[in-house]
């Protein structure tokens, strides 16, 4: 038989091991770093990836009140809420949501890079968002994630 015969590894729930991140916010651009841990939460470090199965890790992001957008971002930027009845439209600043409520602007961030399936919604839940440096993960030995 010829040895140029290879089968390519599919990566299944069995066989995919999970690992976690933290990765501190400190001065760091809010989509640029959202688009590398949507890379994380998805799996696509790994050699095994796969589309349709979770190969993603654990991310901890901390320190979320001190992200930084470019450019006018920071005054311009609306976030848009709907509560799908009339006259239900909220408008909030990025300035003023960073005051109020700093760990939604990454969620929201990162949960707009995932896919938008049942998939997607999975891949989510294993992003945990803090204001300040402290967490309740330190059990699981997370590693640090440098961008």
């Amino acid at each position: 038989m010829s040895k140029l015969h290879f089968t390519t590894k599919h990566a299944n729930a069995a066989t995919v091991q999970h690992n976690w991140y933290v990765v501190d916010g400190t001065n760091q651009t809010v989509g640029r770093i959202a688009s590398k841990i949507a890379a994380v939460l998805r799996g696509k470090n790994k050699a095994y990836y796969t589309p349709h199965v979770d190969c993603g890790d654990y991310v901890i992001i901390i320190n979320a009140e001190k992200v930084v957008f470019t450019g006018n971002k920071f005054e311009d930027k609306q976030y848009l809420n709907y509560s799908g009845y009339p006259g239900g439209k909220k408008e909030e600043a990025a300035q003023d949501l960073i005051k109020r409520r700093p760990e939604v602007i990454m969620e929201r961030a990162v949960k707009g890079m995932l896919p938008k399936n049942r998939l997607g919604r999975k891949m989510i839940k294993k992003l945990f968002v803090y204001a300040g440096t402290a967490h309740p993960h330190s059990a699981q030995q997370p590693k640090e994630l440098k961008f």
